[in-house]
């Protein structure tokens, strides 16, 4: 008899529990004493149960999002999230945020943000305080002025959130390329670097102008130019590097222009040298040719004589022509 007792016992106490967990009688009596009857069934709860829905998560939003004046929030509304995999926590403190901050933030827009991976409580905290990003995130932006003159520049931009954009819109990473081309831009448009340095604000203002903020999650707030270097004479550099490959260009034709000119003088003192050939060659035929005539009867001995001294002739007159001539070869004085 006792072990059926203690049987029972246990039987009931099971019982008991089982239900206490599936109807979750606390946190039905916590809705009704902070929202009344009808805002938080019981029979919603026991449904959340079964559907593997935490009934604290959703009853704390719900009473949290009433108590803050956002009476058209309900349980099933929270519980379509959930299912949905969203952050039913951060769903809630963002729609109280917004709400407080006077921000229009539709609970399908929130949600559809949330499921779209984006932190909307953080979001709805950066439309409250802007945050300011560095353009770019570590070291600087090199630019160069019409003048040649290398300017280092490092901005701040302020920006707070776009909700609209959240969905599909463009991140951080977008408005820091941006900004930096633009910042690019504006110094490269400057004549001098001068003027950069003199009024840097001219930089934020042609930036500003330029609506980098279009597509993105963000609202360019301001763009402040935080440091501003002067760097290297980039335009004189070139200019030298310019003049150098011109140098080694010129050196190249004059090398082969002087290759050409050995070439050609090269080429020149063969053909003279075929030609000097060309008249020892005939002028051996000479001697031959005067004796073919004295056989064939042609030329006689008067001939030779008067050829003779024609040559002769020649030779005083050249050695006349020109005094400077040693002709001591010619004619040899013996001692």
């Amino acid at each position: 008899m006792p072990v059926i007792q203690v049987f029972m016992l246990v039987v009931l106490v099971s019982f008991t529990l089982l239900i206490f967990y599936f109807v979750p009688v606390g946190m039905w009596i916590q809705g009704v004493v902070s929202l009344g009857l009808g805002r938080i069934r019981i029979v919603d709860l026991i449904r959340m149960r079964l559907r593997k829905i935490s009934p604290r998560l959703v009853t704390d939003g719900v009473i949290n999002l009433h108590k803050a004046g956002l009476p058209h929030i309900s349980t099933d509304m929270l519980e379509t999230h959930y299912l949905a995999g969203g952050n039913v926590q951060n769903i809630v403190s963002a729609l109280i945020a917004a709400d407080k901050a006077n921000i229009k933030l539709p609970f399908e827009t929130a949600t559809a943000i949330d499921l779209a991976g984006r932190d909307i409580k953080e979001a709805v905290h950066t439309s409250v305080y802007p945050k300011v990003i560095n353009a770019p995130k570590d070291g600087y932006l090199a630019a160069v002025a019409k003048d040649g003159i290398e300017l280092k520049a490092r901005a701040r931009v302020t920006v707070r959130t776009n909700i609209p954009g959240l969905v599909g819109g463009a991140t951080d990473d977008t408005i820091i390329a941006r900004v930096g081309e633009g910042i690019v831009s504006a110094i490269g448009s400057a004549v001098n670097y001068s003027q950069v340095l003199e009024n840097p604000d001219n930089i934020s203002r042609a930036v500003l102008n330029k609506g980098l903020d279009a597509g993105t999650a963000f609202e360019i707030l301001s763009i402040d130019i935080a440091d501003l270097d002067v760097g290297k004479n980039i335009g004189a550099s070139l200019q030298a590097d310019q003049a150098e490959a011109d140098l080694r260009v010129a050196q190249a034709k004059a090398e082969t222009r002087r290759a050409m000119a050995v070439a050609e003088e090269q080429e020149m003192t063969a053909k003279t040298q075929e030609m000097k050939a060309k008249v020892v060659e005939s002028e051996a035929q000479v001697p031959k040719a005067m004796a073919q005539a004295f056989r064939d009867g042609n030329m006689g001995i008067m001939d030779f004589y008067k050829m003779e001294n024609i040559k002769s002739d020649t030779g005083m007159r050249d050695a006349i022509s020109d005094p400077g001539k040693d002709s001591s070869d010619d004619n040899p004085v013996e001692d």
